[in-house]
């Protein structure tokens, strides 16, 4: 995991606080993140997020979220554009996660959206990542 990915260092600590049943996880903020955190909230993934400001860059902080018996909501996270091999996907062929159980997360030119939101707006974009 190179640090030069804040996206995949953030997936990557959201997927280690699961595993570790963590409640909360704290990053770096950046836009994108808050944009990404926004997504997971607004699909039922995470509890919640918030933004804390803090010297000059600021903490995300995200609640996780766990069912009854304390599992996991988000099971896998998985990066799909890397900085070194975008991928970008057109409207008609953006895919659909676990038989359309999961999400994908695309950036557009409407802002991060989830494929269904995408394929509803008839807007491809960059596939930023998947949820499941």
């Amino acid at each position: 995991m190179s640090m030069s990915d804040p996206l995949a260092d953030m997936l990557t600590r959201i997927r280690n606080a699961g595993m570790a049943r963590f409640d909360v996880v704290d990053m770096p903020l950046s836009s994108l993140k808050v944009d990404v955190a926004r997504v997971l909230k607004d699909e039922g993934y995470i509890r919640d997020y918030h933004v804390v400001k803090e010297d000059t860059q600021g903490v995300l902080k995200i609640e996780l979220k766990y069912g009854p018996n304390k599992e996991r909501v988000i099971s896998g996270l998985r990066r799909m554009s890397k900085p070194g091999k975008r991928i970008y996907v057109r409207a008609d062929s953006i895919p659909k996660v676990m038989s359309g159980l999961g999400i994908a997360i695309l950036s557009t030119s409407k802002g991060l959206v989830t494929d269904r939101e995408a394929r509803r707006l008839q807007i491809g974009g960059e596939l930023l990542c998947e949820a499941w």
